[in-house]
């Protein structure tokens, strides 16, 4: 049986204002809302929707248009537009950084990786001393100098995020942070090793459309924003021992965070 034959969708609204592709496009995007189209389904083709709503093919296009625009749905060439699945991975703000993970072994993105059931990788990795710039200077306490990390992040094959860790050199030089590979528990479990015991961590979080070179690096659908955080960790000290500058698919997070009552 057709999807449109099971009254899924409605009709159109000709005393209305707004415009046919935008009713069209409302209503599937209530649709899918209420999911009567799911996760990783097919919606009706243009030619269903052509027929059902008695318009144009391009009347047809550009409803999608709207619906990939905000990120609800993407297009497969040769095989129809489908719903974008929800994010896989819930980001808890509260215990990605818990002292345990590291004593365990494992560092904040394995963990929210096993907690979602996918197989996480680490690619595109590039470890270099350069010069800071003048606001991750600032952040570090005004140091010149910063051993940077750069990798990309990929969850079942897909790139996820890519993220920039600056640390001071007086701090990483010579030691297993500066080696592709830092160990168990990654740099978090090697400061505290050095003597950097982490006290606690400062997060600045915006979204944002992405720029191209996002779009590239992190396989990105027509639509679909990035989250732009900057991290801070400091140690017992007061001292900032890294700033991490990482950019999100935000289609593939959720941001989960607990925020005490008094």
């Amino acid at each position: 049986m057709s999807p449109l034959s099971s009254g899924l969708l409605g009709d159109l609204d000709p005393t209305s204002d707004r415009a046919v592709f935008r009713q069209i496009a409302d209503q599937l995007r209530e649709a899918i809302d209420r999911g009567r189209f799911r996760e990783g389904e097919k919606l009706p083709s243009e030619a269903e929707l052509v027929d059902h709503y008695g318009v144009s093919r391009m009347t047809v296009r550009n409803s999608f248009s709207v619906l990939q625009g905000e990120g609800l749905v993407h297009a497969e060439h040769g095989r129809g537009v489908f719903v974008r699945p929800r994010p896989p991975v819930r980001r808890l703000a509260s215990d990605r950084f818990a002292r345990r993970h590291r004593e365990q072994g494992k560092s904040a993105f394995i963990v929210e990786a096993d907690a979602a059931g996918s197989h996480p990788q680490v690619d595109s990795l590039e470890v270099k001393e350069e010069k800071a710039g003048q606001d991750i200077s600032t952040r570090l306490g005004s140091v010149r100098r910063v051993l940077a990390r750069r990798r990309r992040y990929l969850l079942d094959g897909r790139p996820v995020e890519f993220a920039t860790s600056y640390l001071p050199l007086d701090i990483a030089r010579g030691t297993p942070i500066a080696e592709p590979n830092p160990g168990p528990g990654g740099i978090y479990a090697r400061l505290e090793e050095l003597g950097h015991r982490l006290e606690h961590f400062e997060e600045e979080i915006r979204a944002r459309m992405p720029t191209p070179a996002e779009v590239k690096t992190l396989h990105l659908a027509a639509g679909v924003p990035v989250i732009h955080l900057i991290r801070t960790a400091f140690d017992t000290e007061g001292r900032p021992v890294e700033v991490c500058d990482t950019i999100m698919a935000a289609d593939a997070y959720v941001l989960s965070y607990q925020l005490p009552a008094t």
